[in-house]
């Protein structure tokens, strides 16, 4: 009996003493902690040009517009100012103008033999701002399309817009159009539109135009 009180008490000083070392263990230990936050990019523009009268004349202190209508007369110019300009906060961006214009069958009879060449009737176009690059004609829709591209990329600033130079700033009717050939053309619009695509990714400018054509297509 005497044997199995020691063996016991033993024992248990044994556990005693293993749970006093193992509590006077202290170890190193270190933590840290990284957070990726992610912010979604964006390319933004607006299109638009000074507000005129029907003779072409700039209206004053008006706000400027998406639409003008026009009277027009041989001979005469006309305002027209088509402005891109990139928002505030937008990516890094290629930034193009299409000018879109109908009526291409009769314009090439009136300017025939050659054919229409619009661009010669855009005024205060400025080559080291903006570089033109093709026309597509499309005989279907009766229309032509010009495309120019802005020469640099664009870095918007983070709290103001960045306003680009007018493509042209006004048209001029041919003089020597007559009466018929104004009446040929009595539909006629001018459209510009604006792209803009990110130019992070892109080798260069002609790759991101085939990238941006092929995903509106």
């Amino acid at each position: 009996m005497k044997k199995s009180k020691i063996l016991i008490l033993s024992v248990c000083l044994a556990s005693i003493l293993i749970g006093a070392t193992l509590g006077t263990f202290a170890y190193l230990t270190s933590q840290d902690t990284v957070v990726n936050t992610f912010t979604v990019g964006d390319v933004e523009i607006t299109l638009d040009e000074t507000k005129v009268t029907a003779d072409g004349k700039p209206v004053e202190n008006a706000e400027r517009v998406k639409e003008n209508n026009y009277h027009l007369v041989p001979g005469m110019t006309y305002t027209k100012d088509p402005t891109l300009t990139v928002v505030k906060g937008s990516e890094e961006a290629y930034v193009r103008m299409l000018i879109k214009v109908n009526c291409l069958k009769e314009l090439d009879e009136i300017f025939a033999p050659s054919g229409a060449e619009l661009t010669s009737i855009f005024n205060g176009f400025d080559g080291s701002k903006w570089v033109y690059q093709t026309e597509v004609r499309n005989e279907t829709e009766n229309t032509v399309t010009y495309e120019f591209r802005y020469i640099n990329k664009v870095t918007a600033l983070e709290n103001a817009d960045i306003v680009l130079e007018p493509l042209f700033n006004s048209i001029t009717v041919p003089a020597f159009f007559d009466r018929d050939d104004m009446k040929a053309i009595a539909d006629l619009e001018i459209v510009a539109v604006g792209h803009a695509i990110q130019a992070g990714g892109f080798e260069n400018a002609q790759t991101a135009w085939n990238s941006f054509d092929q995903q509106m297509n």
